[in-house]
């Protein structure tokens, strides 16, 4: 398979070949011909999740906006779609999505498959706007799993790590466009939120905390306001100790802002500021490995106090880490099911065996917050301790096996962290 690596270059795809489909037929025809076969979204997963050793199947040209149900407030697409494409068209009609994830490059199915997240204390991760689902199952046919359904599958099958089948289509819940801004600060001490966590996350419709782990403390804050819902800060406010910038800043010390999103408090639409990085720029830091765990709102600032402890043994091999809150959902699988989270996220420097040997160093400080790991990304637990964080577990793997009995989307990833010792 020609271009078999995904975006940040660290992993290779074991497929033999990559199939483009043009339509939900072919699709259809495709699956049920295979042997072995997974839905490859744009490459931003950093582990093997969405790999296999038979076909791949990409869906990028199943990209366009079937239905805007302005009764309903929902919208309809094909599951090939990426965020800031879809976005553009929203906005142009008068609507918006309710969370954005840091890059809009990435496809809507792949996202919701691996409970890709945005920030805010009120705003659940992007699956949780979905309102159905339609899906190619094993044999070819198409299943649609809603939220009006009664057979109560739709909340395992959101979060579907890409063992159900090939996602088709989506519709997705909306609401009114809005306008935003947002705001840097600099230096904020990790001692603050001890008292004043609530008071910081809450200050905003969106909150992201960096730091570099060089010190006890965030090298920035990023404030995203919804114009007219917050009183602005004046430019020379500080919050909590922590100063305001005086220029654009991007989140790694060092780098260029200019594929930032628009800062120093300018208003412009959600789509332009939810998201960290602009489309039509590289995002993040380019060449990288990507780790992130969730814990428990109510653990987070004990959590970060572990990570200090060894920040000495982190600081030499990381680009930036990010702290970010979700609001809890009821979806079966994902890390935020039944508890009001905090995502630690750490951009490394592309150095695989310094970053191998540093996970479980994290994730054993980590351990007694019951932290669950970032289905898309880098992580070292044990499949069985993975396994244990999910009460829904078992119900899971009986969609799975309901939806492919023979195990046709069943990579080795599944395998290892949703169905061994199972039987």
């Amino acid at each position: 398979m020609e271009n078999n690596r995904n975006w940040a270059g660290n992993y290779s795809y074991s497929a033999k070949e990559l199939l483009v489909p043009e339509s939900v037929e072919q699709v259809q025809e495709i699956v049920a011909r295979s042997s072995l076969i997974k839905a490859l979204g744009t490459r931003h997963s950093f582990n093997g999740i969405a790999d296999c050793t038979g076909s791949l199947l990409s869906l990028q040209k199943l990209n366009r906006v079937i239905n805007l149900d302005v009764q309903r407030n929902k919208i309809t697409v094909e599951a090939g779609i990426r965020y800031g494409d879809l976005c553009h068209y929203l906005h142009g009609c008068g609507y918006a999505l309710h969370n954005l994830a840091s890059l809009p490059h990435i496809s809507i199915a792949g996202a919701i498959a691996t409970a890709t997240h945005g920030s805010g204390d009120r705003n659940g991760n992007l699956a949780s706007a979905v309102h159905s689902l339609e899906v190619v199952k094993a044999d070819g046919e198409k299943a649609v799993f809603s939220r009006e359904g009664q057979d109560g599958l739709f909340e395992g099958a959101v979060v579907g790590l890409g063992g159900l089948g090939v996602i088709t289509q989506i519709t997705l819940d909306v609401i009114p466009t809005f306008q935003m801004s947002q705001h840097v600060f600099e230096n904020l001490p990790l001692a603050q939120l001890k008292d004043h966590f609530d008071d910081i996350f809450s200050s905003a419709y969106s909150v992201s905390l960096f730091t570099d782990w060089k010190t006890a403390g965030f090298n920035q804050v990023w404030q995203k306001r919804i114009a007219n819902d917050y009183t602005p800060a004046p430019a020379d406010s500080e919050f909590f100790g922590a100063a305001p910038a005086g220029a654009h800043r991007h989140p790694v010390p060092g780098y260029s802002a200019e594929n930032c999103s628009e800062q120093l408090g300018v208003p412009g639409p959600w789509y332009e500021r939810l998201p960290h990085f602009r489309m039509d720029f590289t995002p993040s830091a380019g060449e990288e490995l990507q780790s992130e765990y969730f814990v428990p709102r109510q653990k987070a600032y004990d959590a970060l106090c572990a990570i200090d402890r060894i920040k000495d043994s982190i600081a030499p091999y990381l680009y930036v880490s990010e702290v970010r809150t979700i609001a809890e959902d009821r979806l079966w699988m994902s890390p935020c099911y039944k508890q009001q989270s905090v995502g630690i996220h750490f951009t490394w420097k592309a150095d695989w065996e310094a970053v191998r040997q540093i996970l479980p160093i994290i994730e054993e400080q980590l351990a007694p917050f019951h932290a669950r790991p970032h289905w898309g990304k880098l992580f070292a637990m044990p499949p069985a301790h993975v396994q244990s964080l999910y009460e829904k577990l078992p119900d899971f793997r009986q969609l799975l096996l309901q939806c492919d009995p023979q195990g046709k989307f069943c990579n080795n990833f599944l395998k290892s962290y949703i169905m061994e010792n199972y039987s």
